[in-house]
């Protein structure tokens, strides 16, 4: 088994979910999250601040001014058969993609056991 970790945007909740439940998956937590990930700067604005010496009002130059600021996003997480990995990666991937910066980010870890509270079973029927 496997846990996939995905960090989304907000919009973006309702369409992940309605995707993976459509694909069969529709065990998953989602949670509420404040960070950031690496910005890219265009090295182009950097250029046309020192050419013109003025600080343009944009989502660019917020970026640059206000580097350590936290972004709300969401985090999806679901514990998945190693064989189902590949296409629930694919499924996040594909209903996140806007081809901009923030688009987020999948994470995949090993689980080397589960365990039901409920009954104390383990392992493959715990899940």
């Amino acid at each position: 088994m496997k846990e996939v970790m995905a960090i989304i945007r907000q919009n973006k909740v309702n369409k992940t979910k309605e995707a993976l439940v459509a694909e069969g998956f529709p065990a998953f937590t989602c949670l509420k999250v404040l960070g950031r990930g690496k910005k890219s700067i265009d090295l182009s604005l950097i250029q046309n601040i020192v050419d013109t010496g003025e600080f343009p009002i944009s989502e660019a130059s917020e970026a640059l001014t206000e580097t350590s600021r936290l972004i709300p996003k969401r985090f999806f997480t679901l514990i998945v058969e190693d064989d189902d990995v590949d296409k629930v990666v694919e499924i996040i991937i594909n209903t996140n993609t806007t081809g901009n910066a923030g688009d987020g980010k999948v994470f995949i870890l090993p689980i080397e056991e589960s365990i039901r509270v409920r009954s104390g079973e383990q392992h493959a029927d715990a899940f």
